[in-house]
């Protein structure tokens, strides 16, 4: 599936349980962040070794809830009529400019911060 039919089946599912009365802006964002809490519960209190391991036994629920995650974005980008593919490239567009590589590489430093060398 691509990301329109994706979102197709995400549209389909909640339309055919009259949910999208439910839906509003602010609680579909709120419904968004939760399910993306929920994908840091499966790293809480783990580190290192320990993560790898928990984030390998945890894979089908890290699944799940990442899934959680791309339906309220792409449902919220639906409802608001953003076409997602297009916002992305602009932002990776963007990214790249703010982070060149030959600066970016192998720095974990914000835009703001980088500096030729």
């Amino acid at each position: 599936m691509d990301i329109n039919e994706i979102t197709a089946a995400i549209t389909a599912f909640r339309d055919a349980r009259d949910w999208k009365q439910f839906h509003t802006p602010k609680d579909v964002a709120l419904s968004l962040v939760l399910e993306a809490t929920e994908v840091l519960e499966l790293m809480q209190w783990k580190n290192g070794d320990a993560l790898d391991a928990k984030l390998a036994e945890k894979r089908e629920s890290l699944g799940d809830e990442l899934v959680d995650v791309l339906y309220y974005t792409l449902l919220l980008a639906h409802d608001q009529g953003i076409d997602i593919e297009a916002a992305f490239t602009r932002k990776m567009e963007r990214n790249a400019q703010k982070y060149p590589v030959e600066l970016a590489r192998g720095s974990s430093a914000k835009y703001t911060e980088l500096q030729e060398s």
